[in-house]
């Protein structure tokens, strides 16, 4: 330590390096309280809409039946113990966060293997009354004997995001976000203008 004091005296490097770790610091909160970070701790839907990117599944989930049920979480992180639920959900949130941070994100989102299994698990974690039926079974040709063979969503398309996954597919302002509601116009300005301008 005496030898390092020697080459850089600490009143040379102590303001530089607190200037430093301040300034690092400073950024990092900065950063979680632009993306608003503490909102993924919770079970609320609106979180998964923090990036635009997840417009498409938000409002399909948000008109359909398991929107009265089921939040994200329900359907998308895995529900065997506490510790797993949370390791899941921090791995995809910054995988999302990285491809939405580098702009790669897909035209189609599509889940990745590991996640399908998660939604897999609990489709049949909470429908395990209608797959294991015996009336389901007799006419549901894919509930006879292997009821976990195929994805259930390879029958079920429409549940509950629809078919439709595109990012162009539906636009941000066909159904407005909770956050939204409260602008009473979507269009803006310069369209008006151009508008009234035509009409003349």
């Amino acid at each position: 330590m005496s030898f390092l004091k020697k080459i850089i005296p600490p009143d040379q490097w102590l303001i530089p390096v607190t200037l430093l770790c301040g300034l690092i610091a400073g950024m990092g909160f900065y950063v979680l309280k632009v993306s608003n970070a503490t909102s993924y701790l919770s079970d609320d839907p609106r979180a998964c809409i923090n990036c635009h990117v997840m417009t498409p599944e938000f409002i399909t989930w948000d008109h359909s039946s398991h929107k009265n049920v089921a939040t994200c979480n329900d359907c998308h992180v895995p529900h065997d113990n506490i510790a797993n639920k949370y390791f899941f959900k921090a791995k995809d949130g910054l995988y999302h966060a990285s491809v939405y941070t580098m702009r790669a994100e897909p035209q189609a989102i599509r889940m990745k293997e590991p996640s399908a299994k998660v939604v897999q698990s609990n489709c049949i974690r909470c429908h395990s009354d209608q797959v294991a039926d015996a009336k389901m079974n007799a006419w549901v040709e894919n509930h006879k004997e292997n009821k976990t063979s195929r994805q259930c969503w390879e029958c079920h398309r429409e549940t509950p995001h629809g078919r439709i996954k595109s990012l162009a597919a539906i636009g941000q302002f066909i159904d407005p976000l909770p956050q939204r509601q409260q602008q009473k116009e979507f269009v803006p300005d310069w369209i008006k203008n151009q508008l009234k301008e035509s009409k003349k």
